[in-house]
């Protein structure tokens, strides 16, 4: 049996861990964001400096929020022509990674539909003249699970996509997402 004022000391550190957790979990998404009403400053100082940032022909601009490289999720933040929040996407999904098509998306397409990816999940492979991109996401079983696009590597189009469990576990089983 552990001494009391081990026990406790224990206890306060959980604590102060799972508040900070949630603390830093606090808008992460944009979550105090209000569509309509929102401006890009706004969204900048909730959600941080993105990592990527598209600007259309009409004004429109598209930033995007990865959370990785420990992190399940990007968020893509689309702003109207004035300038004030359109929505907010999580993008590491089913229904987005159905977008991407063999032989006919390329690079620029997909860094735009999912966002950037970390340099290690950024992977050339010479012997197949083949760029690989993965994003760890949480799958429909909320296990951690990886979302790979395999692109040639003279032309940048898709040749093909693959989802993969992440299996990094203790056991040697994928992590659950925890929500």
């Amino acid at each position: 049996m552990m001494p009391r004022s081990v026990l406790s000391r224990f206890r306060r550190r959980i604590l102060i861990w799972s508040l900070l957790a949630l603390s830093a979990c606090a808008g992460y998404g944009g979550s105090d964001l209000r569509p309509g009403e929102s401006a890009l400053a706004d969204v900048i100082a909730s959600m941080g400096t993105p990592a990527m940032r598209w600007k259309d022909a009409d004004g429109r601009e598209q930033l995007a929020y990865p959370r990785g490289p420990a992190g399940t999720q990007t968020f893509m933040v689309f702003m109207a022509p004035n300038g004030r929040l359109e929505r907010i996407e999580k993008v590491l999904d089913a229904a987005h990674f159905g977008l991407i098509q063999s032989d006919r998306s390329d690079m620029a397409s997909v860094l735009r539909l999912l966002g950037p990816v970390t340099p290690r999940n950024d992977v050339y492979f010479e012997a197949r003249d083949e760029r690989v991109w993965s994003w760890l996401f949480c799958d429909s079983w909320n296990q951690e699970a990886y979302f790979d696009v395999l692109f040639d590597g003279t032309t940048g189009i898709v040749r093909t996509t693959q989802q993969r469990q992440n299996l990094s576990g203790w056991d040697g089983v994928a992590p659950g997402c925890g929500h």
